[in-house]
């Protein structure tokens, strides 16, 4: 599973879950599948349900769509590929391969966190400033800004997967994780221009985290600050409401990234199979809860989602 020379590498191996008995790669496959299953039904259907229902065509609910479809993409770009290594022990990846899902997990996620800062600062304009709101949000405005958060950040990743791509890798080909991904792959690399794209890729990674984090916090902080100063109750509620939904994708997806960002400075170490575990869990599980958010917290597409299931009914019994 090693290859002796640096220029022999043609392909990576990826190991999984580190340690995990064959006796539990059936049972791990089938629910890495169901999680497959729910991304891909829970978010396929929010897509469907925010274009084809007309009432639901405002901005707020058009970036939901763009984040249903970061979740979709991402499932699509890991899922597949760790059940194939449980059920047909498929563990060689290419090359090329290789650098192309780290490419998509990094870019994806980019764009994840740029959504969710578009989330919150719709929710600030929206609580602090409603009369400019119609104004600034619309939806063809929304719509331009989400294609550049795409555009932007899958030229920006091209560099980064492209310097690592350029680097030696001596020896071992083996990731200890469940998907190419940056840290796994350039541990492998060697030579004196390693620490240097290096430090570029952690330079990206805070701009790509931390502007959006630093962001979404003060907005928020800002809105209950706004809420607090509401004198009707009922106002105040439905303040809250419409936050809610973006409250809790958020919690979810920043909340366990920065408790291990948080651990590993302050010198507790996770070992191999934790990692991999907290990885693939804050990666995967805002992906496949995210569209009951959708539908539970929001009301508008819980109506629409309502209305739906009762048109179909008389469609059944007429």
């Amino acid at each position: 599973m090693t290859s002796n020379n640096i220029t022999n590498i043609k392909y990576f191996v990826i190991t999984g879950f580190p340690g995990l008995q064959p006796q539990y790669y059936g049972p791990v496959s089938v629910l890495l599948l169901l999680v497959f299953l729910a991304i891909m039904i829970g978010n396929g259907l929010t897509l469907a349900t925010i274009t084809f229902v007309q009432t639901l065509h405002k901005p707020t609910y058009l970036i939901f769509c763009n984040l249903a479809m970061t979740d979709l993409a991402f499932g699509t770009v890991t899922l597949p590929r760790v059940i194939a290594r449980y059920w047909w022990n498929d563990v060689i990846s290419s090359y090329i391969a290789c650098f192309t899902q780290m490419y998509f997990v990094h870019a994806l996620g980019a764009i994840h966190s740029l959504i969710l800062l578009m989330m919150a600062l719709d929710r600030f304009v929206a609580v602090w400033f409603p009369f400019q709101y119609l104004v600034l949000f619309t939806n063809k405005s929304v719509s331009i800004s989400c294609a550049l958060c795409w555009i932007l950040t899958l030229i920006r990743m091209a560099g980064i997967v492209f310097n690592a791509s350029t680097l030696p890798y001596c020896d071992v080909n083996v990731i200890m994780q469940c998907y190419c991904n940056h840290i796994s792959i350039t541990r492998l690399a060697c030579g004196n221009r390693l620490a240097f794209i290096n430090e570029v890729a952690i330079a990206n990674a805070m701009v790509t985290l931390m502007f959006p984090l630093s962001f979404i916090i003060f907005s928020y902080f800002s809105i209950f600050i706004a809420v607090l100063r509401i004198s009707q109750v009922e106002r105040r509620h439905k303040v809250l409401s419409t936050c809610a939904p973006q409250l809790f994708i958020t919690g979810l997806y920043y909340v366990p990234r920065s408790f291990v960002y948080i651990a590993n400075n302050v010198g507790f170490h996770f070992s191999i199979l934790a990692r991999v575990v907290i990885t693939m869990m804050y990666s995967l599980i805002p992906a496949a809860v995210n569209p009951l958010i959708y539908c539970f917290k929001t009301a508008d597409i819980k109506q629409a989602l309502i209305q739906r299931v009762k048109n179909a009914k008389i469609g059944i019994t007429g």
